[in-house]
């Protein structure tokens, strides 16, 4: 018999990898088609901001997520994998004004607008055509975030939950951002050190006359201060309390008063409130019940409660007070300072807390509901981040401010009937459409409320956060009549993929948003995923010039290669470093996947009339062993257990020590088995290769589809992967394993050593462990051994492996 190779190509071609995208897109291989009798897996994909070129970490947390999607499929699943952007909010308005030069207040609405639609499209399409290029499977939805099929379900949610009286308008102190001139919500505040002063300033006790040193970081915020602080313990101020301190430089008349969050030995143990340096200052003036005396404006400008400041912004009023002070001979002292301030995670703005009248959503009154939901009714993994999750929301302090003086967001659906006295009663339409108070009409059943008085459109937007939260109703397909799943899978089949960075965000303000429209958890899977950083550990930004771009590296290696990389290097919910020399691994290795494919292709397949020897019960005793981890892994969202393992298994077991060993049995050449054996020897290369291009199919797309399309006609994704078979389940065998792969290193450093080719006979007797005994024949013909024996041999020997161990008698 001739065996002649049925896959033909003698090396695997990563151009290959185009004409494969090619044929999914004509074959529609990944379209959305839901058949009633599989169960269903709904994808809740990050929706990317498309704030620019994607880096290759960025990229590679979106080909886990495609690995999970093509496993489900592969599994049985119908799987529901979106992609679309998230194109609300403050990122693309800054990008927009940075671009441009401009300020949006500055220019007309819909003129910004239409420079925000502009600027997203460009960067979109970008971002889709590189995760394509990497082998993604996903459904693209061109309606993002900002799409009025989305915008619908935001307000719809927003009507629900108005009617309900779970949002409501208040004016009260918000963290502010004077750049953005917007609200913050907490989960929006970043920190950062900064080198600053700490300045020691004389405070006048009006009653005694004399001086108290007060020392602060925010002299600006003098004129805004309502109170001296001390601690009620700390027995040097006891006697001040109920007194008042004269405040420079307006000397304003201010209590002096304790309070326990004063620090002792902070400064001079004396600190004073103001409106508001901090929520420290927020917490004691409503414990207190002081005055407020707000003094910076939203434009980050003092007022006129500042006197002679007026107009100033910030860091100018305080280089102009401490030189006042200095003059006055009231600046006692200046000490140098790091510390940490709180910024505008989007500008990165330091943020100041001023009243301003929001919307806001409550969420206080739940977070023991919430800790719960986390606890009992959702699943995360790893699950240490579902402490990072519940603590979180135990740290709250705040109700969630949901409204933002912004342009490019979904517009809150409310207009105002206001009557002759100025009095503005809000009215909600009804849920269903898109509304942009702003600018639209109002419907009929506003008109109806209002029959006196005008009506004026808000004009402001929800944060871009109620937008995202809302994005796992939107992934069942809740817009679409042919992909509507949202009844069957709600919460129980949605998974959440997502980074650790964002889960007081995105991943915690689902949750809140889905309890109060449900009652139930947004969905019962989160997978949470580290960060893609540079090959030095640090993370990738264009200030430190460390970006990778994503597509040089599949150019040179393929696609395949670098989706390897992002499994390989990438262990659940920790960060992983980009590395070219793996990613040079995984060309090397769908190379070898191709020759080990061709080779088995040199040889029929057959299923019948097999007898299978110890040597294949062995490798398929391991193989069920490697299919065990490698499902145990994906189920649970898990990629870098299966690629490592499929490896290892692969390159180091398959083909490093069964090929070779099988190779003489597959041929048969010399006749010393009978043809059921050489048979056997057959079906277990078959039954090896296409186990193991099924479940390295989801990992590394392209060449496992090209091998099966070369062997079978078919797309390797339309097959199943299958449970370990339990007719090889044997430990007997699988015990043989190790001693296996020990005795053929044994025999191949003796001859490396001794000078001889690996075909050369060994001049002596082998004495090889007992529980090699079934392998005998096989290993004869592998090392070409003229006789094996087992056990310890008595007179002299040589050792060649004394752990396992292995002697040579000449």
């Amino acid at each position: 018999m001739e065996y002649k190779p049925r896959l033909q190509e003698k090396r695997w071609d990563i151009s290959r990898e185009l004409e494969l995208l090619k044929k999914w897109e004509e074959e529609g291989l990944f379209e959305v088609r839901i058949d009633e009798g599989k169960p269903t897996l709904v994808i809740d994909t990050p929706p990317p901001y498309p704030s620019g070129r994607p880096h290759i970490g960025g990229i590679a947390h979106y080909a886990q997520i495609d690995m999970i999607a093509r496993f489900f499929r592969m599994r049985g699943y119908n799987v529901v994998f979106p992609f679309y952007a998230d194109r609300n909010g403050l990122p693309v308005e800054v990008q927009v004004e940075r671009t441009y030069g401009i300020n949006m207040y500055e220019v007309p609405r819909e003129r910004f607008l239409e420079l925000c639609r502009k600027f997203l499209d460009e960067y979109e399409g970008e971002f889709v055509s590189i995760f394509r290029r990497w082998g993604g499977s996903f459904s693209y939805w061109r309606n993002g975030t900002d799409s009025e099929e989305y915008r619908r379900i935001t307000q719809e949610t927003f009507i629900n939950l108005w009617n309900r009286g779970l949002i409501y308008e208040a004016s009260r102190p918000t963290l502010w951002c004077p750049r953005c001139r917007t609200a913050l919500a907490e989960a929006e505040v970043e920190y950062r050190e900064e080198d600053s002063y700490l300045n020691y300033i004389k405070f006048r006790v009006k009653e005694t006359g004399e001086d108290i040193i007060i020392a602060t970081t925010r002299p600006e915020l003098l004129p805004a201060t309502v109170a001296v602080a001390f601690n009620p313990n700390d027995n040097r101020y006891k006697r001040l309390e109920g007194l008042h301190a004269i405040v420079p430089p307006l000397n304003q008349e201010v209590p002096i008063v304790s309070h326990p969050s004063v620090k002792p030995d902070f400064g001079t143990g004396l600190e004073m409130i103001s409106t508001f340096g901090d929520t420290r200052d927020l917490m004691v003036v409503n414990e207190l019940k002081l005055p407020m005396k707000i003094v910076v404006n939203p434009d980050g400008t003092l007022n006129e409660l500042a006197g002679k400041y007026k107009g100033l912004n910030v860091r100018e009023a305080r280089e102009v007070i401490i030189k006042d002070l200095q003059e006055a001979g009231l600046l006692v002292k200046r000490e140098p300072l790091r510390h940490t301030i709180p910024i505008c995670w989007r500008c990165k703005t330091p943020i100041e807390i001023i009243v301003t009248k929001e919307y806001f959503l409550r969420q206080l009154q739940f977070k023991d509901e919430l800790v719960r939901l986390v606890q009992n009714e959702m699943v995360i993994k790893p699950p240490e981040y579902a402490q990072t999750l519940i603590n979180w929301i135990k740290s709250l302090e705040f109700d969630w401010p949901i409204s933002r003086r912004r342009y490019y967001g979904t517009e809150i659906p409310i207009w105002y009937c206001v009557d002759e006295e100025g009095n503005a009663k809000p009215i909600v339409p009804k849920p269903g459409k898109y509304y942009r108070p702003w600018k639209d009409e109002p419907p009929p059943e506003v008109k109806e409320q209002c029959p006196s008085g005008k009506l004026v459109g808000e004009d402001r937007v929800l944060d871009t956060w109620f937008d995202s939260s809302i994005s796992w109703i939107y992934a069942t397909g809740y817009t679409k009549p042919d992909i509507r799943v949202f009844e069957k899978v709600y919460p129980h089949s949605i998974l959440r993929p997502q980074g650790y960075d964002i889960i007081r965000t995105w991943l915690y303000y689902s949750v809140v948003r889905a309890y109060l429209l449900y009652g139930k958890p947004p969905f019962k899977y989160v997978r949470i995923s580290g960060m893609g950083l540079d090959e030095k550990g640090e993370a990738m930004h264009k200030s430190k010039g460390n970006i990778i771009d994503p597509i040089p590296p599949v150019e040179k290696y393929g696609a395949d290669a670098a989706r390897f990389w992002a499994a390989a290097s990438a262990k659940l919910g920790s960060d992983y470093r980009y590395s070219e020399q793996l990613i040079r691994t995984g060309h090397d290795f769908a190379i070898k996947l191709w020759n080990i494919a061709r080779f088995v292709s040199s040889f029929p397949e057959v299923n019948d009339d097999y007898e299978l020897t110890p040597l294949d019960l062995m490798i398929l005793a391991k193989l069920n062993e490697v299919v065990r981890t490698s499902l145990s892994a994906y189920n649970e969202f898990d990629v870098y257990v299966p690629a490592n393992t499929l490896y290892d298994f692969t390159w180091h077991v398959f083909a490093d020590h069964y090929l070779e060993a099988v190779k003489s049995r597959a041929y048969n050449r010399d006749g010393i088995f009978t043809e059921r054996q050489q048979r056997g020897a057959w079906f277990t290369l078959y039954k090896v290769l296409k186990t193991v291009l099924k479940l390295l199919a989801p990992i590394m797309p392209f060449v496992t589809d090209q091998i099966w399309r070369s062997l079978y006609g078919e797309s390797i994704h339309r097959q199943l992967i299958e449970d370990p078979d339990p007719r090889f389940d044997n430990k007997e065998y699988l015990n043989m394993l190790e001693p296996f792969i020990g005795f053929n290193r044994a025999i191949w450093t003796y001859k490396n050593k001794a000078g001889l080719s690996l075909n050369e006979p060994i001049d002596g007797v082998i004495y090889a462990p007992e529980v090699l005994k079934p392998l005998e024949l096989e290993l004869k013909a592998m090392h070409k051994i003229r006789e094996i024996r087992f056990g310890r041999p008595t007179g002299s020997y040589e050792v060649l492996d004394e752990s396992l161990p292995v002697y040579l008698v000449k």
